[in-house]
């Protein structure tokens, strides 16, 4: 009985000197994520601080042309591809009936079903704007005008909302003369807000509709 006692007393001491020897006898306090400034190195996240993570634009576009895109289209929609407006304008991007003849889609309600002739429909509005306004893009691109930096993202971007002839009108007259939507939108706002994104791989074309995108 006794050699019993000495054999477990034993067995045990040598197990507690085993572990004791993978416990660290200091423990750094500080959460894993949080860096000293001295150190060289500094992060924004992870953090400890809840109010870092409320105001992130997440995923980060840039000035590429997704950013172009999805900026107008929550504009336009909130990014809704049902949404009809109290004037009859339909889907993400707010196309009109006779805009979306002009592209080469006739019906109505299979557009505001379909996301991709939505996303297509988009692009060859920009391709046959861009043709409408190439000789605007090349002559006005870079400059100033009524304290705005005019861009070809900007000019497409106005085209948007107000059509071409619009965009011309309003280049032509140094900026002080400019076509505001029903709802009060201008070509201005337009061209100032969607400035500066990169819409080079957009190919002007005077015959752009869905088919050929």
């Amino acid at each position: 009985m006794i050699k019993k006692w000495y054999f477990y007393t034993g067995l045990t001491i040598i197990i507690a000197f085993l572990s004791s020897g993978f416990k660290p006898f200091n423990l750094d306090t500080n959460s894993w994520f949080l860096v000293h400034e001295e150190d060289g190195s500094h992060y924004l996240f992870p953090s400890e601080k809840q109010e870092d993570y409320t105001n992130l634009n997440i995923p980060f576009t840039g000035n590429f042309f997704i950013g172009f895109k999805e900026a107008i289209g929550y504009r336009e929609s909130e990014s809704k591809y049902k949404k009809i407006n109290s004037l009859g304008y339909l889907g993400k991007y707010q196309f009109g009936i006779e805009t979306l003849k002009s592209i080469g889609i006739y019906n109505s309600s299979a557009f505001l079903n379909s996301p991709e002739m939505q996303e297509k429909a988009f692009i060859a509005l920009l391709a046959k704007n861009k043709w409408e306004l190439k000789k605007e893009i090349e002559k006005y691109e870079g400059t100033i005008m009524n304290g705005i930096y005019i861009t070809e993202s900007g000019i497409l971007a106005a085209a948007h909302l107000g059509g071409a002839g619009s965009v011309r009108k309003y280049l032509k007259n140094k900026g002080k003369r400019y076509f505001r939507d029903a709802y009060g939108t201008s070509i201005r706002s337009y061209m100032k807000s969607f400035g500066g994104y990169d819409t080079s791989f957009i190919v002007a074309d005077s015959n752009a509709s869905i088919k050929n995108i």
